[in-house]
């Protein structure tokens, strides 16, 4: 796809792995007044991974992996150095971080609260992690950064899309990368009109958990504001795997458009379903019956194959972003090249998250000469950057939430190759998805940050 083939809106400006010689963990030892958790004594540092090996959303977790490794491989000067040579900032050398070599353990978060908490707090207390990051369902994020908030450590959010994570639900010591639902929601509802008019009767299938909550009252209110009717929503339980009883009820509801508030392999099966039923074959109120699927990846593109043709959606970014908008997004083509030459394949968004996420820990450790929590968070606060993939980013300090453009998308008819099967049809500008910190949404006047915790 050439760069005039689409519309740019005001663009602005493994089990525990673990590497050598890891520091033996500090936590509720502290040797001074002024010591933190797991404060590194000796030549290395520790980060803790925590993504869903197993469960609905494994797929998005095995890329977070992947993406983690290459960053640690890139912060500790091995392979070609990836987005650390595009980055603004420029304090990471490959030499670690505060010259500590990094190393990693991992663990499994099941895609369940329980057992993502039970994992992050064991790279805490057993391999005196220094900083947690990953997940993928909200759910979990909002219970590890919870758990990270009252330990005094930091939590670097990887996939987290609910409102809430910097909502209602915001921590001092929790920062997100990644956008949300609202921002989706922005994004989305002009193309939307565009696409198919202000006259819709939507019907949503819901996965019943804060992400999916939240995104289906970021995108029916924002559907409604253009005129659309909001028919019903109906939760679907996050470990679904046939969503057949569901589908029937929406064909037959007299909405003409089915909205699928799901991710991962739920997406993926409830879009087939869909289709399986004849959703895309129906004519409903004089109009052809549509599907949307508000936020999806080139991973969950993969899974539901032919099915994703013409089907418009979010996401954080996407691998071909430099190519087709030029340098506004560098650092995509070298992340995309380092990535593929040790994996054999694109990167996803969930992948770019994480990776990211990553080095900005490390130079915002790098920037405040500490590990400490509270001085890392004073180095994230209101950080702006450019060089990560997504154009000039915002670490807004009032709720850590990152402001960057937003990439709206729809599944290819005809692609080209497995790895390219959706392309780029607007890229909103971050200032057209921008809020206030005390949005109702996000939890109104009443949602804080409350305090930095060291812990220890």
């Amino acid at each position: 796809m050439t760069k005039s083939n689409f519309t740019r809106r005001g663009l602005l400006k493994t089990s525990a792995v673990a590497g050598a010689g890891l520091a033996a963990p500090t936590i509720f030892t502290a040797s001074s007044a002024s010591a933190f958790t797991n404060e590194p004594t000796g030549s290395t540092v520790t980060l803790g991974f925590n993504v869903p090996q197993t469960g609905p959303y494994a797929e998005e977790g095995a890329d977070e992996l992947r993406a983690f490794e290459l960053a640690v491989e890139h912060l500790n000067g091995e392979g070609d150095g990836g987005m650390i040579n595009t980055f603004s900032s420029k304090t990471l050398d490959g030499t670690g971080i505060l010259g500590k070599k990094v190393g990693f353990v991992t663990g499994d978060t099941q895609t369940k609260s329980d057992a993502a908490r039970a994992s992050a707090r064991s790279m805490i207390e057993k391999d005196g992690a220094i900083m947690i990051s990953g997940g993928s369902s909200s759910g979990v994020a909002v219970a590890v950064q919870g758990l990270c908030q009252e330990a005094g450590i930091v939590f670097m959010a990887g996939l987290t899309h609910s409102n809430d994570t910097t909502g209602k639900d915001r921590q001092a010591n929790g920062f997100r990368h990644f956008f949300n639902a609202y921002m989706s929601a922005a994004a989305l509802a002009p193309v939307l009109k565009n696409l198919y008019g202000s006259d819709r009767k939507a019907y949503h299938l819901t996965a019943d958990y804060t992400w999916g909550w939240t995104q289906q009252e970021s995108i029916a209110a924002a559907t409604e504001a253009l005129g659309w009717e909001t028919v019903e929503n109906v939760l679907t339980p996050l470990a679904s795997t046939d969503f057949s009883s569901y589908i029937a009820p929406a064909l037959n509801s007299g909405a003409d458009v089915l909205v699928l508030n799901h991710y991962g392999g739920n997406m993926v099966n409830s879009l087939t379903q869909a289709v399986q039923f004849g959703a895309r074959d129906k004519t409903v109120n004089g109009k052809q019956f549509e599907i949307i699927v508000p936020l999806y990846s080139e991973l969950m593109a993969r899974g539901a194959g032919q099915n994703i043709a013409g089907i418009p959606g979010s996401q954080n970014w996407d691998w071909k972003l430099e190519n087709q908008l030029g340098s506004r997004y560098s650092g995509t083509n070298a992340f995309v090249q380092s990535f593929g030459t040790k994996y054999g394949f694109p990167p996803s968004q969930a992948a770019q998250t994480c990776y990211a996420q990553t080095l900005i820990y490390a130079d915002a450790v790098n920037r405040a000469g500490s590990f400490n929590p509270c001085a890392v968070g004073e180095a994230l606060a209101d950080f702006e950057f450019d060089g990560l993939g997504n154009g000039p980013t915002l670490y807004r300090g009032a709720d850590h939430q990152c402001f960057k453009d937003v990439v709206v998308v729809r599944g290819k008819a005809n692609p080209e190759n497995e790895f390219d099967l959706v392309e780029i049809v607007e890229v909103t500008p971050a200032e057209q998805v921008t809020y206030p910190p005390n949005h109702p949404m996000f939890g109104g006047d009443e949602a804080s940050l409350g305090e930095c915790n060291p812990g220890a």
